[in-house]
């Protein structure tokens, strides 16, 4: 069954193990420099939340999620400010095709409901353009785009 559980001391080795295809590397950072980067948020006084997603006992995946926007960064889209975010998001190159993603993607939604961060009205990612799988995804979950960009990646929103 998919659960996410929250990175820690004790699995962080098996998350930092975890990779894309190598075609797909364009598309999402990998798990280590998205853990420094949760890390500097925190650091600074940012919210951020990293889970490892699970099948069972197996790692599969890692989803990152954000808050707000800080200080450091640089132009951030309007529709940062006060909302959540699934910053990253990622099925290892393994256990792709076969529902993880979908499953995991509801779980970080289910989670984003919770409003640990406080109220807010409105969830957003982005991906690259060339990235139809993911824009598949998301958008059977409910995101739009919203005709913003954060650089190049196309930006969808999702009404919480």
């Amino acid at each position: 069954m998919i659960h996410l559980e929250k990175v820690n001391g004790g699995n962080i080795r098996d998350i930092l193990e975890l990779s894309v295809d190598e075609s797909q590397e364009y598309f999402v950072a990998d798990n280590r420099t998205s853990i420094i980067e949760a890390y500097a948020t925190l650091s600074s006084g940012g919210h951020v939340f990293t889970f490892g997603i699970y099948d069972d006992e197996t790692p599969v995946g890692f989803v990152m999620i954000g808050f707000g926007t800080d200080e450091y960064w640089y132009e951030p889209p309007k529709i940062a400010e006060n909302t959540y975010n699934i910053w990253r998001f990622m099925i290892d190159r393994r256990f792709q095709h076969r529902g993880c993603g979908r499953a995991a993607l509801q779980l970080a939604i289910d989670f984003i409901r919770t409003y640990p961060c406080g109220k807010a009205e409105k969830c957003w990612l982005s991906y690259e353009p060339e990235n139809t799988t993911a824009e598949k995804l998301y958008s059977s979950l409910g995101f739009e785009p919203n005709g913003e960009k954060d650089g190049d990646e196309i930006i969808a929103v999702l009404n919480l």
